[in-house]
């Protein structure tokens, strides 16, 4: 490719890839992406939004229609089986600490919201990639129907079994530089099925047309189920059911074909999964009944960290470096935070010469790797007390809803609050809350170009 601001390819138009194209449409960028699926499919249960990626929402002057396909969360209850409440993790402080309630959506509204926000003629539908290839002159990739498609770099998004990852992967495997851990397979820890319901009855069923959002977790009795709720706007609930399975991996390729499947590959009238309880006036089989069989999934819940993120030309976000198990929206947001700080490395490439974009890659590596090491620990920890089964697991859930002092408590929420990134190239929204964010990056590019506009201004101003 030519010296100039670079060109992106981006594969996958998943929560993460979308965000970046978004990101990359404001900062000027040039971009296309690259999506695998004819159309989006309405699969998925509930994203959970919180105060670390909602300042960045407020930035691009979206949060209010984000806040529209969602629902304010106070707290998400703990119960039994037999909905004895064990406890609540309680999430209402996050307004005075940091200035935002979390959100709960449907991950199909979400979804929606922000493939809306990208141009159409950038996004290319029933695109597979099959291979990559990459040089100091640009990077290529091949797909599925034939054609050929060059950049100056290839992001991928493109979910837990990336295409892109495992062709980067080969080709440093075949070179001796690929890190051993990086070969070795996800670890897989649930298995989900999991839908969102179409609009209930609020006779029936009136908690869920509240106005805030109802998060329930109910903790199986001498069983390795777990099940979950949560209302979402409309009168709508998305609901997952895990079963906690011993700790074991696939390969790549057996993990690819298992990691979602959809509902004709399953049965949906278990009598032990239709008679779990919850507290919104049904049992888990009336939201099963109530969801279309075509919006229903069944996908195998794993956790990893991978060490290599980029390598020359490619780089990847997501669940492509850092899959984590889907507690508290944990996966999507942190898809958003990368998105968010690799487009402010990218935007101040003004030259797509390889060393400058090796610098920028390895920027967003260096900022971003401790902190998904950090929510992935996080993850883990969340897992125990929301889905484990083991008596370890029943003792930290103990701890953590019943004997955990406040102050601990409350400088735990501070602590994960803190990480509030914002692009560098669009002004910055003002930090709120008792909690001050951490330093925001600078841009260097973005400050120059404040200050040559207001020399342009000044000498106009003078020449009237």
């Amino acid at each position: 490719m030519a010296e100039g601001k670079p060109k992106v390819m981006i594969i996958g138009a998943g929560l993460g890839g979308l965000t970046m194209a978004i990101l990359l449409e404001r900062a000027g960028v040039e971009y296309h992406v690259y999506e695998k699926y004819k159309e989006p499919r309405p699969l998925g249960s509930a994203t959970g939004i919180n105060p670390n990626i909602l300042p960045l929402f407020e930035q691009l002057g979206l949060l209010e229609k984000l806040k529209a396909v969602a629902k304010e969360v106070a707290s998400v209850s703990v119960y039994t089986a037999d909905m004895e409440r064990l406890g609540a993790i309680d999430v209402q402080d996050h307004v005075q600490l940091s200035g935002y309630l979390s959100l709960i959506m449907s991950r199909r509204d979400l979804h929606a919201f922000l493939l809306s926000e990208v141009p159409k003629e950038k996004i290319t539908m029933g695109t597979k990639v099959l291979s990559i290839q990459q040089n100091q002159y640009g990077v290529m990739i091949r797909t599925n129907d034939g054609q050929h498609h060059h950049a100056d770099i290839l992001i991928g998004s493109d979910g837990a079994y990336s295409a892109v990852r495992q062709s980067l992967y080969k080709q440093m495997d075949d070179q001796g530089i690929l890190p051993k851990s990086d070969s070795e397979p996800l670890k897989v820890c649930h298995m989900g099925l999991l839908g969102t319901t179409e609009r209930l009855d609020p006779e029936l069923f009136p908690r869920a047309h509240d106005k805030f959002g109802h998060c329930g977790v109910v903790i199986g009795d001498k069983t390795r189920h777990t099940w979950r709720y949560f209302s979402v706007p409309d009168g709508r609930v998305c609901w997952r059911i895990d079963v906690q399975l011993k700790s074991t991996s696939y390969d790549e390729s057996d993990a690819f074909r298992l990691s979602e499947w959809d509902a004709d590959s399953f049965k949906l009238d278990a009598n032990d999964w239709r008679e779990f309880k919850t507290d919104l006036g049904g049992s888990m089989g009336d939201l099963i009944d109530a969801t279309p069989k075509e919006c229903i999934s069944k996908v195998m819940l794993e956790e990893k960290l991978f060490e290599t993120w980029y390598h020359n030309r490619t780089v990847l976000i997501g669940d492509s470096c850092h899959k984590m198990l889907p507690n508290a929206g944990r996966g999507a947001l942190n898809a958003m935070m990368d998105a968010c700080v690799l487009a402010n490395t990218i935007y101040e490439i003004t030259s797509a010469t390889p060393q400058n974009i090796t610098a920028a890659l390895k920027e967003y590596y260096e900022i971003r790797y401790s902190h998904a090491k950090s929510e992935l620990q996080a993850s883990q920890r969340m897992a125990k007390v929301l889905a484990g089964q083991t008596w370890l697991d029943s003792l930290t859930r103990s701890i953590v809803l019943g004997y955990l002092p406040k102050s601990i408590q409350q400088k735990n929420t501070e602590n994960g609050l803190r990480y509030r990134p914002q692009l560098t190239f669009l002004p910055q929204v003002e930090s709120r809350g008792t909690v001050p964010a951490l330093p925001q990056m600078v841009s260097k590019r973005y400050l120059a170009e404040q200050q040559q506009q207001q020399q342009q201004e000044v000498a106009h101003a003078s020449a009237v």
